[in-house]
């Protein structure tokens, strides 16, 4: 266990099932549906295949702010860390 707070791991102690297990995806999928899923025209399978990823990245990653990264896109929280640049004011739990 020590190994895993030494290296920022977040230790699960809750039972299975315990939706604040898996809080970010639950808050992804949300985001995901709101903004994407539901506002979008699909026809096929297909169409879901090519524009998901392209919403994940384009918007999700690209333009879309995150609190828990204060305030940054995961994009520039990424290239940030391959600065090597100081991150860890961020609490980050992922």
């Amino acid at each position: 266990m020590s190994e895993l707070k030494k290296n920022k791991f977040i230790i699960s102690n809750s039972r299975k099932g315990n939706p604040y297990d898996n809080a970010f995806v639950e808050r992804l999928m949300r985001i995901l549906k709101q903004q994407e899923v539901y506002l979008a025209k699909y026809e096929t399978y297909l169409d879901v295949v090519e524009q998901l990823p392209q919403f994940i990245e384009d918007v999700y990653n690209e333009k879309r702010v995150h609190s828990t990264i204060g305030y940054l896109t995961p994009n520039e929280l990424e290239e940030m860390e391959k600065q090597n640049k100081d991150v860890s004011r961020f609490d980050l739990e992922i």
